[in-house]
Parts: C-alpha cells; structure tokens; sequence
C-alpha cells in the first residue's frame, strides 16, 4: 500500500509563482462606502475602457437613489430589466421600522437561488468580471451580487473522436454544470462527490474532482487535490494544461492520464475507484490513474458479448504492434537481412527498387513524413475539404510518387498498411505517441539493422516499465504480474467473473459483483479473512 499513490520522484513544482491582478492588489481589503456616487465612481475607474461596461441608475421602491453595473456581453439584459430593476422600482415597501434592507431584498424582492450581500472592493470585481450585477443604494454599506449570467452553450451530441455502435450517444460541452449533470444522472447516490476549486491567476478557472467515496482510495484524493493546488500559472484554457501538471514523468511521451469526452466511460472509471478532473470550457475530463492497458479499450467493449470484445481487443493489440513495427522491421530485412525474405517473394519486394535513388531508409523515412503531413493537413483542414485531402493525398501523391521513381510500390503498401493501423488504436493521444516512436526505430533499422530494432523496441519498453501513474504501475497487470487482473485485459471475461475492482488502485472496497447490499454496506468492518471470503 505505502508504494502507491505517492508523487513521484520525477514530479517537482517548479512552476513560478504569478501575482494577483495589480488592480486587485490595489483596492486589497478595501469596502464600499454609504455613499453611492463614490462607489459607483470607483469601478468606473476600473472599467473606464471596456465597451461592454454598464451603468443604470433607478430609484428603489420610486424614493431611493440605485445604481447597477455589470458587463452586458456577459450578464443577461433581460433578466436585469425584468427580474431586478422592474421589481427593485415597483416594490411597495412594508411599513416596518429597524429592517436591514439588503436582507430585506433578498428574501421578500428577488426571486434568485444565487443572491447575496457584499462589501470588499476585489470581491465585487471579481464578480462583475464573472458576468454578475451588482446593485449599489445610497446609503447603505453593502452591494448586492446578482447572478445573471447568460452562458451560450452548444447541444448535446457524440463525441466525434469516440464514435461507438452500440452505447450512450451524448458527451461533455464546455460548460462544467451540464457535465456534472451528465455524471448525476448515471451516479444518483449522495456518495458521488464534486469538489471545486479553482487554477490560473488569471483566468480564474473552475475545476471539479469527482469521486465515488465509498469506493475510492483516501489517499488518492489527496494526492490528487495537491498536485491540483501545486498548480501556478497564469492561465488554463484547457484540460490539456492540467494534464501536463498532473503527469509523474512530465518528459515521457506517452499520456499518463485518461481523456475522454463519454459521460459513461468517467462514471465507469469511477466505479473502479479512478478520479475524475472536468474543467470549465473544455469538454474533455481527465482521469486517473491510468495504465497502459486502458488507451486500447472502448466502452463498447462493455457492451458487446465479452467473446466479441475479447476478439476486437486482440486485434488492436496487433495492430498497435503492427503500426509501430512494420516499417522498421521492413526497413531492417530489405537493408540488412534479405535472406530472411521467402525465396518466391524476392522478386515482388525488390523488382521495384532498381530505379530508386534514396536508400531504403530515406525512401521510408521520408514517405512516413509525408502521411504525417497529409495526416496532420487532413485533420486541420475544414470538415467538407479534409476527407477528401486524405483520400486524394494517398492516391494521388502516392501514385504520382512510383511512376516518378522516388519509391517503389511495395514502400507504398507497407506505409499505407502501417499508418492504417494506427488508427486502430482507440486512445488518439496514445496513437500520436506510437507514431512518433516509429521515426525512432526506422532510423535505428536503418543504421543498425535489426540490432538497432531490437535496441529500440527494448528502450521503448523499457520507458514505459519504469512509468507511474499516480504511483501506479504504467504497465500493469502485465508487469508486475497480476493474474486476477488480466481478466480485464488483452481479453474480457464475462461480468460474473468481473468480481473485483482493480486491485492496482487499492479501491475502499475491491468487490463490485456477487455482493449483496447487508455485505457491501458492511465491508470496511470486516477483518482481513472474512474480505477475502467475498
């Protein structure tokens, strides 16, 4: 247990520490004034040059001199005239005597879940900058904060990077409420938990940690939340950002952590006893800690008879090994090793190579840069043009690029069968990283021979051995073996054999199927023979 959950050695904060806002440091432990024109005046100041700065002065209850501010490309116009000022002016007032009005307000006028009264100067800044209306009235010492924010927000739909046939079709948006949302209909239990806090100087932006409590490792959490707060920097506009702060080995190339945009594949890592991260305007959640062995597994896989998941999950592994491989080891046999080539299949791999003026590794090198481009220019360009960029690119550039004599067909075939299966992999960043270590391995194939490949692959398993997530073992349960867990690996048993959480990441409670309610209730007081006994 001690190992587990610990930061690694490779993780240190060196991130520098920002200052405030200078205008926040400016008006720091300062309050408003009883005088409204004084107050009024000073965020005048402040926002002077924002164009969509607001001012509208009224008379509260028809007697008293009011004002309310706020940013209209931010707050909603109609719920400031319909809701606050129409109600604010109209509102006849109770003959009673010694009452405080801003509490009066709030519980007798304005009909809002999120109304309350303030007086600090850079509290009411930063509430106006987060798209809220502030009332000030003459003669009283507080303001009232409003939330009227007017959020845009687009619809609901499928992730296009997570396509599935059969599952839920619905994904995270930008808006962190509705995410949360997400995870609440699938999680109707008090023991779903949503801690916020917030990263960025100045971006200010707010984070949610979401867990099962009941099923995840205390320890964990912790970890989590102070590598959240270890976090300086002056802004975060993406789950991408946070990421990179949360990683063990922040020079490894290979993902660390978890992203996906499927509500139900965050509530199924949460059931396992993982953590979720969801961020503010990003749709991604993060979440952690992550193997290996999860960047090939979908949520369909859950979905389909576990012989058929089983069967898919096989040929991903293939294929991953496939597209990571295939290029250096032809490579290394045309340069190095010809005799290895089948004596009736010489002719088909080196018929077309007479007229080839680059070495096999230039010849490969470079096509491989190539698909990269047409890749990388494919997914850039806009929707309607892309698809037929990549299609047209790999017949076009490719033919042309054999009757002109810069590669031989066979070269074609093995890039085209290489690059195919990486997009096998389901887990986009995963894909990216095996992509990358190809060029690593041709070079090495190409100078070497298959010493080098072998070299290659083995500092690339290597690297990816002594990897942790969250102290987790990167490459389990394949290393250190764990034969209880490869239930849910390579293959997938069936649910009835899928008895047990993921021992790796030492859940509160290891034990999900063939329970019953009395015993799972009961659990954490159970002695150590009687938990095994279930």
């Amino acid at each position: 247990m001690s190992p587990y959950f610990k930061k690694s050695n490779h993780y240190v904060d060196r991130t520098p520490i920002f200052p405030e806002s200078h205008i926040v440091n400016k008006y720091k432990d300062k309050q408003i004034t009883n005088r409204l024109e004084e107050n009024v005046q000073i965020f005048k100041e402040i926002f002077q040059k924002d164009m969509d700065f607001s001012v509208r002065t009224f008379k509260l209850f028809h007697e008293t001199q009011s004002t309310i501010i706020y940013l209209n490309s931010l707050a909603n116009k109609d719920i400031i005239n319909n809701d606050v000022i129409k109600p604010l002016q109209d509102h006849e007032m109770d003959e009673e005597k010694n009452i405080i009005l801003p509490q009066y307000i709030i519980e007798n006028i304005l009909f809002f879940n999120d109304v309350k009264a303030i007086k600090d100067i850079p509290k009411i800044i930063s509430a106006i900058v987060q798209g809220k209306a502030i009332v000030f009235i003459d003669g009283i010492q507080e303001a009232l904060e409003i939330d009227a924010i007017e959020k845009e927000k687009r619809s609901i739909e499928e992730p296009d990077t997570e396509r599935v046939v059969r599952g839920p079709r619905d994904g995270f948006i930008e808006q962190l409420p509705i995410n949360v949302a997400l995870l609440r209909y699938r999680l109707p239990i008090p023991e779903f938990r949503v801690e916020e806090t917030e990263v960025g100087t100045r971006t200010k932006t707010k984070l949610a940690v979401c867990y099962i409590e009941d099923v995840v490792n205390p320890t964990l959490v912790t970890e989590v939340k102070k590598r959240i707060d270890a976090i300086k920097i002056d802004g975060v506009l993406d789950s991408g950002y946070v990421e990179q702060f949360l990683e063990d080995n922040p020079t490894s190339p290979f993902p660390q952590l978890i992203n996906t945009e499927r509500p139900n594949k965050v509530v199924g890592n949460l059931l396992e006893g993982r953590i979720a991260v969801l961020m503010d305007g990003s749709p991604s959640a993060l979440i952690a800690p992550a193997t290996f062995n999860q960047f090939y597994h979908t949520t369909e896989d859950y979905n389909e008879h576990w012989i058929i998941s089983s069967f898919v999950r096989f040929f991903r592994i293939i294929a991953l090994v496939f597209s990571l491989t295939f290029s250096s080891l032809y490579v290394t046999v045309i340069s190095f090793h010809p005799e290895l080539i089948p004596a009736k299949y010489v002719v088909a791999a080196t018929s077309g190579r007479h007229s080839i003026p680059f070495p096999i590794v230039i010849e490969v090198f470079l096509m491989e840069l190539a698909m990269e481009v047409l890749r990388e220019a494919s997914v850039r360009m806009p929707q309607q043009v892309g698809g037929a960029l990549s299609i047209v690119g790999v017949l076009v550039v490719g033919q042309a690029a054999v009757q002109a004599g810069f590669v031989s067909p066979i070269t074609v075939v093995i890039i085209g069968m290489s690059t195919i299966g990486s997009f096998a992999v389901p887990s986009y960043n995963a894909a990216n990283t095996f992509r990358m270590l190809r060029f690593l391995l041709i070079i090495l194939a190409g100078t070497l021979g298959l010493l080098g490949l072998a070299a290659g692959l083995m500092i690339v398993v290597n690297h990816m051995l002594s990897l942790r997530s969250f102290g987790v073992p990167y490459m389990d349960p394949y290393a250190p073996l764990n034969l209880k867990a490869l239930k849910d690996s390579i293959i997938r048993a069936p649910f009835h054999k899928l008895k047990r959480r993921p021992s790796n990441i030492h859940p509160k409670n290891p034990v999900r199927v063939g329970v019953t309610e009395k015993d799972y209730t009961n659990y954490n007081f159970l002695d150590e023979e009687e938990r095994e006994k279930l």
